[in-house]
């Protein structure tokens, strides 16, 4: 049987410079009731190469660059509507953790149809080179393609700051806190969850009913 689908997901936003950690708290929010943690990169990195998809998304990040926007919100509302009809995703009950999108303001735009956007975090970390240091460690682990150059991580990190501005000017200061990514990971979960529990709409959704 089919899931009666919500125009627009509820959503909490991560941001942050290629490094900064918004995968690893995203990934520990997803294992708390309620939160559903959607990784783009992850998402794009579990397609067959074989596929056309699958070959351009190669073709642009071993170049450094990013997919183009529409391809991105048509992939990111299938991927998720995907899992809303399997029930691994339960968007009557659950919050979806983004991490990975949107990047730009265009992609902000062009999801306003598809979120309901309760808060952005920012996880900040200024220190490029503390930023090279942990993606290339994060490479020699996992082996990813995207982390495997010092000239492709300086050029991702390059394109995250220009476009990361205008996708701040898109969205209210109001919906946006920042984070010091530079703490230990229990930290920086513990402001995120700060703001989270303060937040109208998650003591609506965790009130006893």
């Amino acid at each position: 049987m089919s899931t009666e689908r919500p125009e627009r997901y509820r959503s909490f936003i991560l941001t942050g410079a290629p490094g900064c950690g918004k995968g690893t708290q995203g990934a520990i929010l997803g294992e708390i009731p309620r939160f559903y943690h959607f990784s783009m990169g992850d998402a794009f990195r579990s397609l067959d190469t074989r596929t056309e998809i699958g070959q351009e998304f190669v073709k642009y990040s071993s170049a450094g660059q990013l997919v183009p926007d529409e391809l991105s919100i048509r992939f990111f509302r299938a991927q998720v509507d995907a899992r809303a009809e399997t029930h691994e995703f339960k968007p009557d009950i659950d919050v979806l953790v983004l991490d990975g999108i949107p990047r730009n303001r265009r992609q902000a735009e062009l999801m306003e149809k598809h979120l309901d956007v309760l808060h952005i975090f920012h996880l900040s970390c200024p220190n490029r080179e503390e930023l090279i240091t942990r993606l290339r460690k994060r490479a020699l682990k996992s082996g990813r393609l995207d982390d495997a150059s010092e000239g492709v991580i300086r050029e991702r990190i390059r394109t995250y700051e220009e476009e990361t501005k205008e996708l701040f000017d898109y969205y209210p200061e109001s919906l946006r806190t920042g984070v010091d990514a530079n703490q230990p990971p229990v930290k920086v979960l513990s402001d995120i969850l700060q703001v989270v529990v303060g937040h109208p709409e998650w003591q609506k959704m965790t009130m006893p009913v």
